[in-house]
């Protein structure tokens, strides 16, 4: 996929599904659930299921599911 076939420099909104995600809105990137930080869509490796969140890194992801576990 492409600058021009994501669309402009905006957030994108996905539906997070297992192992892969669909875009519902065309943007260039997401924002980290934890960190705040922006997630090119090309760069996106880690999110939750269940909680449709993106994670900016492994580290942010297990942290993130540490916390839902004590919950």
């Amino acid at each position: 996929m492409n600058m021009m076939e994501r669309g402009p420099n905006r957030p994108a909104n996905l539906e997070y599904l297992d192992g892969d995600f669909r875009v519902v809105a065309q943007g260039t990137y997401v924002i980290c659930a934890v960190s705040g930080v922006q997630i090119p869509l090309e760069d996106l490796r880690y999110w939750n299921v269940d909680l449709q969140e993106a994670y900016a890194s492994a580290e942010i992801a297990v942290k993130r599911y540490q916390q839902n576990r004590k919950g």
